[in-house]
Parts: C-alpha cells; structure tokens; sequence
C-alpha cells in the first residue's frame, strides 16, 4: 500500500467561532482512506497551513502508510529551517492522525488499541458555556445548569472582558494589562458560576496567555479567593518560561499550560522546571498521535496529568480520545460544547458523550466515516475535492 494523494478540506461550519474546520485527507493506492484534523485559530493560518499541506504530495506520496514514524519525521526535518513548532508542526499534525487512521483501518482496530489498549472505559470531559451566555444572568444561570444536568462536572471560561466581537484566542496581547473595572467583572462573574454550578463542580479559568507577570499573579489571587478555582490556564504569553516561573511561584491555584507548545521537546522545559501542574497539548498542534503519546509519557514520570486542548472540530476530539483511552496520568478532555450535535454533519455516526463522558467504539481507526456529500458541499476557497 502507498499513500497516492494528500487533500486540505476546509469547510464551512456553524459549529466553530471561526466558521470552518480544517480536515487532512489522505489517500492509498488500495483504496483506504485516513482523516485528520488540524484548524487552527485563524481563517489566515488555516490557509496558510493548507498550503502547505498540498506541497507535501511532492514528499510522501509513494511512501508506505504504515511507516508512521518515519514518515513523521521525514515531514518534520524538511521544515527544519523554517523551524520546528507551529505550522510545522500543525502539518505533521493532521498527516500522522490521518496515518494512524489509516492503520488502524488496515489492521481491523480502533487506535487506542494499536498503543498499548485501553487503561478506562470512557473519556471524563470537560466543557465551556456559550459565550453569549456570560454576559446576562438568567442565560447564564441556564447555561451552567444545563452542562451540570448533562453530566459535566468541570467547565471551563474566560471571565476577562474583551472588546465586541473579539475572540479571546485572537491573543491580543501588548502590554499584557487588565483594568480593576475588569477585574471586578471576572470576579464576580467567576463568583456566580461557581454559586450555580455549586462546590463540586471543578471551575477552570482561561487566561489566553493574555497577561503580564504582576496582571496574572493579580488576577490568579483574585480569583482563587472569589470562587476556589481549579485551574488557572495560560496566564502569560507562551514565549517565555521565565514569566510563567514568576506567576507560578506567586499563586496557589493550579497551572495549566500547553495549547500553544510544540512536541515533546518545548515540554521537557515545563516538566523539569516545575512549572505546570496540568499540561493540555492538542493533538492537532503539538505533533498528532504519535507525539501526544509520547509527551503523555514524559508527564507521567513527574506525575503530571494530561488534558488535552481538544475544542475543534470531530477529529480533534476523537484523536485526543484515542490517546487518552491509553493513558495513565489523564485528567479531562476538552469539548467546545457539551452537546456536541454540531459535529453530527460532518460524520455519519454521532458522537456519543452521555453522562459527561465521550464513549468511543471499536470501530477500525477514528472510528468515524466522513460525509463527503456534506463536506463537498461547504467547500471553502477551493480547499478540497469535489469529485472525492
């Protein structure tokens, strides 16, 4: 078997912030199909991520599927000099879920088999409110109790005012400031979800890597006395280890870090230097399966759990899934919803996350079969093929 085409998908969506997802297909000369994902932030990265996905047909088509490490690092070392974290890694991302989809299909297996088989039977989740539903009371309080009644118990926000129409991962950094009038709002509007969801439910707050030093310590305590909060996620720009040491040295909640940092060597840092309590790579970023495995290992030795930032599209989620159901030191995976119906166009069986959990088969691969009438049909750009 050769790998005979690699295709970007992008394609319109209602069920993302940004409007799309962005699929990886790959293709073998016998007929077997894989999927993967990558969708970053932004309409500008996805189309320039999807560049580069086309410009790989040159490099692995011929190559055998199978050999997923060394096609993961054949990917990898020709990006060297461009360098070795972000897209690069976004590319080889969405190519190694794709490969292991593809071998878990050949072989008959879901991919929790092929590495090492399951440690639990499901995948504990974590989720988010509708942003809209933040800023009344009534709504909110709606909210939170419909993601309790649906069997969640951990949810996690931005409780930081953004201007209009502004997505708090645009990371709208400069000075890294926050006004005490915004303050008082998180405050209180952290208060009030922790009053609704109540004592048990684990409440995680998202910094976006938004603040400087003295902010992010201010905002971490503020917060740890308002609503005993779990987790205090990304409090500074992910650029620097230094900064996140200061905060980390002056707060008591936990540190979460990890959405934004690259294969297994940007975390040797965070491991050996004490500096997070949970680390969240997503699996289409840091370097697929194959790497989200590996790192998950590299916690495990410092006894670090694992939650994955797994808040995309269907393959997003089920590739993180897969791992996990494989790993020890896991804490929760992330969803954008806790319904998550609007992954149901996409793929011909939905996903099934009852009781707060997300219950994969043992279907071969993934585990899912795409709708390519649906995905043909909400092209986007010309990132596709519509006579797949």
């Amino acid at each position: 078997m050769k790998i005979s085409r690699i295709t970007p998908w992008l394609v319109r969506t209602t069920g993302s912030f940004w409007g799309e997802y962005f699929f990886v297909q790959v293709e073998t000369d016998e007929g077997v199909t894989g999927w993967g994902e990558i969708t970053t932030t932004t309409p500008t990265a996805n189309r320039a991520v999807a560049g580069m996905i086309r410009q790989l047909n040159s490099l692995i088509v011929g190559e055998d599927p199978s050999l997923i490490e060394r096609i993961w690092n054949k990917i990898f070392r020709s990006f060297t000099y461009l360098g070795t974290r972000g897209a690069t890694c976004h590319v080889v991302s969405g190519i190694d879920i794709a490969l292991w989809d593809i071998r878990g299909q050949v072989l008959g297996l879901p991919i929790h088999a092929l590495l090492g088989g399951k440690v639990r039977d499901d995948i504990l989740l974590y989720t988010h409110p509708l942003g809209s539903a933040l800023r009344q009371d009534d709504t909110l309080v709606e909210e939170i109790r419909a993601i309790v009644d649906s069997g969640h118990t951990a949810l996690k926000i931005d409780p930081f005012p953004h201007a209009p129409g502004e997505s708090p991962a645009n990371d709208d950094y400069l000075d890294g400031s926050m006004t005490r009038a915004g303050e008082r709002h998180a405050v209180r509007l952290t208060a009030r979800i922790r009053e609704v969801a109540g004592p048990d439910v684990e409440v995680l707050i998202d910094a976006h890597g938004r603040f400087n030093v003295p902010t992010a310590i201010r905002l971490c305590r503020a917060l740890e006395d308002a609503a005993q909060i779990d987790w205090f996620e990304e409090p500074v720009p992910v650029e620097s280890y230094g900064a996140l040491a200061q905060v980390r040295e002056k707060v008591n909640a936990p540190i979460c870090v990890g959405e934004r940092l690259h294969t297994r060597w940007e975390f040797t840092t965070i491991f050996e230097q004490k500096l997070a309590d949970y680390v969240m790579p997503d699996v289409t970023w840091c370097g697929g399966i194959s790497e989200l495995k590996k790192i998950a290992t590299m916690a495990e030795t410092y006894y670090v759990p694992v939650s994955p930032h797994d808040a995309s599209g269907p393959i997003n989620v089920l590739a993180g899934a897969h791992v996990m159901m494989t790993v020890p030191n896991f804490y929760r995976l992330e969803t954008s919803r806790y319904t998550l119906h609007k992954y149901d166009e996409f793929i011909e069986t939905p996903l099934d996350n009852s009781g707060g959990r997300l219950h994969l088969t043992d279907r071969p691969g993934l585990g899912v079969t795409m709708n390519m009438e649906y995905l043909r049909a909400h092209i986007l750009d010309g990132f596709g093929n519509s006579s797949t």
